[in-house]
């Protein structure tokens, strides 16, 4: 992709840039009062389309927060929009929809924040950039991962931090997909960890880093323990994140059935008050869409032009509790996506005109993850046909293959490893589907594990794994196995071509997938 402004110019501007010329903004040139508004933890952007998405930012302190947008990084001609105000409730964080926008644009943001009880006290700018989907054919370039600050690894700015954000930005994404936990509420950082080759990590710590998070600040403050990075600022700040959620955003292995009682580290025990805190901290803390018939809910598609849709899966909120995972028929107990999620993605999917269909999934459908003698995912070790979580992907399967839905590429993350399957009728217990590919990447920047084993109910054939080798667990980015993927859908041919990547941006193996094209 060709930009008029490169990312990287813009990067080193948009966090110090003054007000340029002309702009519709009125600040004083010298403010005076005592101190003036900051904004503590830059600027995101998420949920792009083709005309219109969402941008975030956090101030200090109850204040004005004045908007407008340009298609110009000079912001001739600004739009300005209503101010929004931001208070204690949220933490003093906003966010916004900015939509009747152009497709296909460079979209130029900023934000000034006002104190409220001093008027005098105006901020520096802040600025954000996006580029909208197309409304037309061109190339699409987005990256995906999941898994950051988990296992105890944190922020040491002394191996230059989360270096796979960085990676990523260099390659210029229109968007970057994060799969799911996305923060680690339930992994306290220690200030130093000995690594094996002797050497010293050295975290970052906060106070809400410190313990596992309970209260709705301590949520918060694993977010904002995140956006300290320097990597992270800097890819938000000109790239979109599109979030979807797991476990970790609340508890490791959460369901509604979750027992704290014999867990030392917490003294609030009710998994539905931990989950109610987790996800308002989740809404709080990015700049995801809200949806007015559930507000909360995490699934979702969002239209990126006529070649991609993307459909967001929430395998957490809806799931029954962990168990063997063996029921016979379907039921609220053997539910992982629940009746009302299934339906809306039957629906999506069939009403899809997009070329490609991704579903992105924050959990892969055929490895085993276990919760120690019960099983976390979908499958379940049995190898037959579906059963428990599995039925509910059979119907699925099931229903794409009948209902004639083409070019459907699972995304995921979770394991944190890297690998390439393949699921096809031949090798499976259940044979009612159309044979399809999903892509595991991960971490971006948490404890290295894997590979998981596979369970054979859909058929899935390794095509390619990079893991640490067998008996080496937990390993520190520092030991080079972080992963993300880059997916490229060429606006000629409609490929779609898949590259799984290390954070040294060394590329380990890539596949380019033909468009099915309907008669």
């Amino acid at each position: 992709m060709v930009l008029s402004l490169t990312r990287r110019r813009f990067l080193a501007q948009s966090g110090v840039a003054a007000l340029a010329a002309g702009s519709s903004f009125a600040m004083p040139a010298i403010s005076r009062a005592a101190t003036r508004p900051e904004f503590t933890h830059g600027v995101q952007t998420g949920d792009v389309d083709a005309t219109s998405g969402m941008v975030w930012t956090r101030v200090d302190r109850p204040a004005r927060i004045d908007f407008e947008w340009a298609t110009t990084e000079s912001f001739a001609n600004a739009r300005k929009l209503h101010a929004l105000t931001s208070s204690p409730a949220s933490d003093f964080t906003v966010k916004r929809l900015i939509d009747g926008l152009p497709s296909d644009q460079e979209i130029f943001w900023r934000a000034v924040a006002t104190d409220l009880t001093d008027t005098n006290g105006v901020s520096q700018p802040i600025v954000g950039r996006f580029r909208t989907a197309p409304a037309s054919r061109r190339s699409v370039r987005f990256t995906w991962s999941g898994d950051t600050v988990g296992q105890g690894w944190g922020i040491d700015e002394a191996r230059g931090g989360m270096i796979g954000y960085a990676t990523m930005a260099k390659h210029e994404p229109d968007f970057f997909l994060h799969s799911g936990d996305t923060i680690y509420a339930d992994g306290p950082l220690k200030e130093s960890v000995e690594l094996a080759d002797g050497t010293i990590w050295k975290n970052i710590v906060t106070p809400e880093k410190s313990k596992v998070a309970e209260t709705l600040e301590e949520y918060r403050g694993q977010w904002k323990y995140n956006l300290l990075d320097k990597n992270v600022q800097a890819l938000n700040a000109s790239v979109p994140t599109f979030y979807q959620w797991d476990d970790h955003e609340v508890v490791n292995n959460w369901s509604s059935t979750k027992d704290l009682s014999a867990d030392e580290r917490y003294s609030v025990k009710e998994i539905g008050l931990l989950s109610a805190r987790g996800a308002r901290a989740f809404h709080e803390m990015t700049p995801i869409r809200f949806v007015p018939q559930e507000p909360g809910r995490v699934y979702r598609k969002i239209a990126y032009g006529p070649m991609l849709d993307i459909f967001f899966l929430d395998l957490r909120s809806y799931r029954g509790g962990n168990s063997d995972n063996l029921q016979p028929t379907a039921s609220d107990a053997s539910a992982i996506l629940g009746a009302e999620q299934i339906a809306w993605l039957k629906r999506e999917l069939a009403n899809s005109s997009a070329t490609w269909k991704v579903i992105a999934s924050d959990m892969p459908i055929g490895l085993l993850v276990p919760d120690g003698e019960k099983w976390e995912a979908v499958a379940n070790g049995d190898n037959g046909d579906a059963k428990g979580r599995e039925l509910e992907f059979a119907d699925l399967l099931r229903f794409i293959k009948s209902a004639g839905i083409t070019n459907t590429v699972w995304l995921t993350a979770d394991v944190h490893y890297t690998a390439a399957h393949h699921y096809s009728p031949e090798r499976a217990a259940f044979q009612d589907f159309e044979p399809f590919w999903e892509f595991v990447s991960g971490p971006i920047h948490a404890g290295t594990f894997g590979p998981n084993d596979l369970d054979m109910t859909f058929g899935p054939e390794v095509r390619y794994v990079k893991a640490p080798a067998d008996g080496q667990v937990n390993l520190p980015p520092s030991a080079g196995l972080q992963f993300f993927g880059i997916v490229d859908i060429d606006g000629a041919s409609e490929e779609l071509t898949v590259r799984l990547m290390d954070t040294a941006d060394t590329e380990l193996w890539k596949t380019t997938l033909q468009p099915v094209r309907k008669a």
